[in-house]
């Protein structure tokens, strides 16, 4: 029991082939239910998850011999992390093996909206040849504003660093990271200086809810807005009442605050968020590539190392 993990998720067979190499034995179980894991969670000392299974008090309590979570991604918000700390539990999450990941993406949904190409590429798949009207923007000379400068902040500002453009970082919770890639700034100077804004931050109470009508108002131009964290940080009727009132020239969102479908088409925002063409959508997965689900899981299988063997 010391060293045996439970897989509740999808993960790369790499993460077990470097954790038995390790010492520790793996149960992989990635269609487990919730209610089936909790039965059984009591045996094991390590977690693996990822996105569809919530490590809550419940489960947290039946863990009776869990030492270790490992999340199978960046954040930590399907995690109660205050109750796992009161038992001493230690939490891993892996960042840096999906942060090219969202650099990239980021860039890719940014382009996309300053250079109209969804809607170029439907216009001629419909027999229009429309040249002015999708007319585009250039990134160089133009200031970026990220907010959120951990793995994937610095990702998306070095991914920008062969553009040409003046990169503006604020987090809340460093200083002194001003780096070759960005330039730390307060949160007056990204809404007063940005052309673009792109938030990397995790959801939290405090980001909950951050990208809302009242911060909008205050930005001094029109800005493109991507969003690639978590759909919460970003209120969507916000974005769109901003689209409609030039604020948001245009809005590149992998998250929503509603996620999957029924769900997601019963939300009031939905339908003029599904009409307007000034939003490219993705579907949470800017994190999510071949070569991430490796990575990841080489990153999480490392992490175990510093675990002392029970």
């Amino acid at each position: 029991m010391k060293n045996n993990i439970l897989i509740v998720d999808d993960v790369h067979p790499i993460f077990m082939e470097q954790a038995e190499a390790k010492g520790y034995t793996c149960d992989y179980r990635p269609t487990i239910k919730t209610e089936e894991a909790i039965q059984i969670i009591g045996d094991y000392a390590g977690l693996v998850i990822r996105s569809k299974f919530q490590v809550d008090k419940k489960v947290l309590d039946a863990a009776t011999n869990l030492r270790f979570v490992c999340r199978a991604g960046a954040g930590m918000d399907n995690i109660d992390e205050a109750y796992a700390a009161q038992k001493g539990i230690t939490l891993i999450n892996a960042p840096e093996g999906n942060s090219d990941a969202v650099g990239e993406h980021a860039i890719g949904l940014l382009l996309s909206l300053m250079n109209n190409f969804n809607r170029g590429d439907a216009e001629i798949r419909h027999g229009k040849w429309e040249r002015e009207g999708n007319r585009g923007y250039e990134l160089k000379g133009k200031t970026v504003g990220i907010i959120g400068y951990g793995h994937m902040g610095h990702s998306f500002a070095r991914k920008l660093s062969g553009f040409q453009v003046d990169v503006i970082a604020f987090d809340k919770y460093k200083t002194g990271f001003s780096d070759r890639y960005a330039r730390e700034v307060s949160m007056e100077q990204i809404v007063k200086l940005s052309d673009v804004v792109s938030v990397h931050v995790p959801l939290t109470n405090e980001t909950n809810g951050l990208i809302d009508d009242e911060y909008l108002f205050h930005f001094k131009k029109p800005i493109f807005f991507i969003n690639t964290s978590r759909g919460k940080t970003a209120k969507v009727s916000a974005v769109l009442k901003a689209i409609k009132e030039g604020k948001i020239l245009g809005a590149g969102l992998d998250v929503l605050e509603v996620e999957k479908f029924p769900t997601l088409a019963e939300q009031a925002w939905y339908e003029e968020l599904r009409q307007s063409g000034k939003v490219i959508l993705s579907p949470h997965v800017a994190g999510w590539t071949f070569d991430s689900y490796r990575k990841i899981s080489e990153v999480m299988a490392e992490k175990l190392v510093s675990l002392v063997h029970g």
